[in-house]
């Protein structure tokens, strides 16, 4: 038991080493270098990441390197609690579906004064968007589209925050383009307890891991 759990922390540490040391030497697989990447995630606790209020559940807990979130009454996850830049950033982590079919990241972040959520495998498992804009959420709006996600796979997932846009890619393809210059960006009710900055799953067994972001120019 022991040995698995510090299997998994060394695992967690080596994979944040090996991301500082790709960017340091210039390699970034969306081809941009602005700044050097940060962790928010060091592979063995939870640090700054707390269980997110929603309400049943067990907590959400560090497994193999990752942060495990199992099913809670409908929601579960964890809200970070440190600092965290409003705008002009870009965040990044890798996320799989464990068990279930629904949503496996719901990822909350800062929009200037507001916040939004990438959705990834939600109603039914594969719908992507994000909630909400002008008030409709994921399944609703111009950033609303599907895609196959595998379980057991873990997918490589960026968000770039400007105060003119939002940009978000799986696996290096941009899937969502989004202007929100006047547009009001906002997230359901249900998920306000993951603001500012928060990972989500619905009725889902779902790990994040490599998480880390970099602001930028």
């Amino acid at each position: 038991m022991h040995l698995k759990r510090d299997v998994g922390i060394v695992a967690g540490c080596l994979m944040t080493i090996a991301v500082s040391l790709a960017v340091v030497a210039g390699e970034d697989t969306t081809g941009e270098a602005e700044s050097v990447w940060r962790p928010l995630f060091d592979g063995g606790t939870l640090g700054e990441w707390h269980p997110t209020e929603f309400g049943g559940g067990d907590p959400p807990e560090v497994v193999d390197g990752a942060i495990r979130i199992t099913p809670g009454a409908d929601l579960n996850g964890v809200t970070w609690s440190g600092e965290f830049p409003r705008s002009d950033y870009e965040i990044a982590l890798e996320a799989r579906r464990v068990d279930g079919h629904d949503f496996f990241c719901g990822l909350t972040f800062p929009v200037g004064d507001e916040c939004g959520t990438l959705i990834l495998g939600g109603w039914g498992g594969a719908l992507t968007g994000i909630s909400c804009i002008d008030g409709r959420d994921a399944g609703d709006n111009e950033t609303t589209d599907t895609m196959v996600f595998e379980a057991g796979r873990w997918y490589d997932v960026r968000v770039k925050v400007t105060r003119t846009r939002i940009e978000c890619r799986v696996d290096g393809q941009v899937i969502i383009d989004q202007d929100i210059e006047g547009r009001r960006i906002s997230v359901r009710s249900e998920v306000a307890p993951s603001q500012p900055l928060g990972i989500a799953t619905y009725a889902t067994t779902g790990e994040a891991r490599a998480i880390r972001w970099r602001p930028l120019p």
